[in-house]
């Protein structure tokens, strides 16, 4: 449940119909909903370049000023596309994460050195087209990689040199992120946390806002599953990780559908659809809950489209969620979700 604001945070605020807030200590005003671009990079499905960008376009529209990306989206692509956006609007200030680590092959801890991720960083500035990146976060590395210290004291150098301003994590594991954040260059984690999949605020939440650490949400929808949408007998294209990743054959299950079991997470989406209030989207719904978790600078949900864009934005425009709802997530969380997920991640 929500808890009171704590000392160290910036109070959230509004204009139009988006909040913004402070992500953590890095100082950036960042819209309290963001663009995650994994979607217009790859394993989504087919996104052309002219889609991509209009659903780029509808953001800065709406107010949305925090995009996350990363090298791997497309193999660049997505970062080459938020370039393109920031050259087209020039007028439009926005903050820009990207990530790095997954182009090593192996993915092994023994490959996260200071080297090879500065030269990732490189190949950022490279694709974003500027000479420092505002915030780099490593992506989703193994758990042993949280226990090299040589790699933090690596990051703070490329901050001391200016190539990068600041640096996070993205993580699969609460327990990553509670180690992540013992590191005082640690700014920000990203982690999973949505309607199917509660632990984050448990303990790590309360801790990040003590520390003032920037919290970044991802996989708000699981994969698409909160928006109510979905079928037993929904197909999803061969490149769509949705069907390539069920059982985690390519990366961690817990990024697709939020590591809940398909059909589990329909009859659960099937309770949740009577909790969506009058004239609001179960996707915007599902995006309103996480807001109102005060530890949350900011929520990440993808839109391939202008139209799935303009919808995430105007959850923020919601009313807050009453008690009763937020405590009935909950009931419907123990009954399907946490079996399944809780104690993994």
């Amino acid at each position: 449940m929500p808890t009171e604001v704590g000392l160290l945070w910036a109070p959230v605020y509004r204009s139009g119909i988006m909040e913004y807030g402070t992500l953590g200590k890095t100082g950036f005003p960042v819209s309290r909903v963001g663009f995650g671009a994994w979607a217009i990079g790859a394993d989504w499905g087919d996104v052309t370049e002219t889609d991509a960008m209009a659903a780029l376009n509808a953001a800065l529209d709406e107010g949305i000023t925090f995009f996350d990306t990363a090298d791997v989206y497309g193999d660049g692509r997505s970062e080459r596309l938020i370039a393109r956006l920031r050259q087209k609007r020039p007028s439009v200030p926005f903050t820009v994460a990207t990530k790095a680590g997954r182009r090593l092959n192996p993915h092994v801890a023994s490959g996260y050195s200071a080297e090879n991720i500065e030269g990732f960083v490189d190949r950022s500035l490279t694709n974003l087209q500027v000479d420092s990146l505002e915030l780099v976060q490593l992506h989703c590395p193994p758990t042993d990689v949280y226990y090299n210290p040589d790699l933090f004291t690596g990051l703070d150098d490329m901050v001391r040199r200016g190539k990068i301003k600041h640096y996070g994590v993205s993580v699969e594991r609460v327990e990553e992120a509670m180690k992540a954040i013992e590191y005082p260059g640690v700014e920000t984690v990203q982690i999973v946390f949505n309607m199917l999949r509660l632990r984050p605020s448990e303990l790590f939440f309360g801790e990040a806002r003590r520390r003032d650490v920037g919290v970044i949400v991802r996989v708000p929808l699981a994969s698409g599953l909160l928006t109510g949408k979905m079928r037993s007998d929904t197909t999803f294209a061969d490149d769509d990780h949705r069907k390539y990743n069920r059982k985690g054959e390519a990366f961690d299950v817990g990024e697709t559908f939020a590591g809940i079991d398909y059909e589990t997470g329909l009859s659960a989406v099937e309770e949740i659809r009577a909790l969506v209030p009058e004239g609001a989207t179960m996707a915007q719904l599902a995006l309103r809950w996480i807001l109102m978790f005060d530890a949350v600078s900011t929520v990440i949900p993808g839109g391939k489209t202008p139209t799935q864009v303009i919808d995430n934005a105007r959850s923020a425009d919601l009313p807050e969620l009453s008690p009763e709802t937020m405590a009935a997530v909950v009931d419907i969380y123990d009954r399907h979700a946490r079996p399944g997920v809780h104690h993994r991640w």
